[in-house]
């Protein structure tokens, strides 16, 4: 009788970890649009930040060339 209950606890384990793929959550239209949106705000912050970089290196190489012309000046 034992090993009919084994049998068993087996089986009922085997249907349920194959039933277990079966339970995944579909990703549905607004969900898929979500993570469309949240891809390309990621891609444009990370524009931005690049561009203000470049910005950032040409107002430090501007206040550098305004140094060197005051420099210039005073000699």
């Amino acid at each position: 009788m034992k090993w009919v209950k084994n049998v068993g606890t087996l089986l009922v384990t085997g249907v349920l970890l194959a039933a277990l793929p079966g339970c995944e959550k579909q990703e549905g239209p607004a969900e898929h649009a979500g993570k469309e949106i949240d891809k390309e705000m990621q891609e444009a912050g990370e524009q931005a930040d690049n561009t203000l970089d470049k910005i950032g290196e040409q107002i430090e190489q501007t206040g550098e060339d305004i140094k060197e012309a005051a420099e210039d000046d005073d000699r």
